[in-house]
């Protein structure tokens, strides 16, 4: 038994209301609900929140929201391996036990169904432990400067300084779309980034973090325009 399981807590900051305001003419996690559904690969597809009117959309946009996540799992500061936890136990208190449990994100419009059926496949047929969306860094992380408190700069990896582009080992950065998992090691609160986890490899113009208004615009002209190549 596959589930989905998408986090949507009501209390966000920096972008009020953020997993329903609407994004391309629907609320944001519609996307996510989509992607989950038309994937095929879930028998339960459940939104984790502890707000009721993001429960309402989620029940209108396909989901199920059979619970109020606890306050206790909904502050700034609670991550994302105890909530999917959470979850999971749920389930097995209704006499259900899934096998794998894969988290969904809310602001993730640029998910596919053959990305999550993908991340299940590379799951199963490497026996890891998680298998997570993850896209490279556009520029090498060597060079990488930082500005001082002086207001000048300086590099994090100087030793760097002359060394090629092309001669610099690629990097890699979390996608934050999804996180497929075997349900025991959601339960046992495994680390996601660690030797047990394979990645699920995005291209770069599929990937883009919302958490600013400047985020938000930058994603709806780079979703648009995405939508017309698919």
């Amino acid at each position: 038994m596959n589930v989905a399981v998408i986090p949507a807590r009501g209390g966000s900051k920096r972008i009020p209301r953020k997993n329903i305001r609407e994004f391309c003419g629907r609320p944001m996690i519609a996307w996510s609900i989509e992607a989950a559904v038309k994937s095929g690969c879930f028998s339960r597809i459940i939104v984790s929140t502890d707000d009721a009117e993001i429960a309402d959309v989620a029940r209108q946009c396909g989901a199920k929201a059979p619970f109020i996540r606890p306050a206790e799992l909904s502050d700034d500061h609670t991550g994302t391996i105890p909530v999917i936890r959470h979850a999971v136990e749920w389930f097995i208190r209704q006499g259900e036990r899934p096998d794998h449990a894969c988290c969904i994100y809310a602001t993730a419009p640029f998910i596919t169904p053959s990305d999550i059926r993908r991340g299940l496949d590379i799951l199963t047929e490497t026996g890891s432990e998680y298998a997570f969306s993850v896209t490279s860094y556009p520029f090498p992380i060597q060079r990488a400067i930082r500005i001082t408190p002086q207001g000048r700069t300086e590099m994090f990896n100087p030793e760097q300084f002359n060394t090629r582009s092309q001669d610099l080992e690629e990097a890699f950065h979390d996608a934050g779309q999804f996180y497929w998992g075997q349900a025991r090691a959601w339960l046992a609160e495994k680390m996601i980034f660690s030797p047990e986890s394979a990645p699920v490899l995005l291209p770069r113009h599929q990937v883009q973090d919302i958490d600013t208004m400047e985020d938000w615009e930058r994603a709806e002209l780079m979703f648009e325009a995405w939508k017309k190549t698919i």
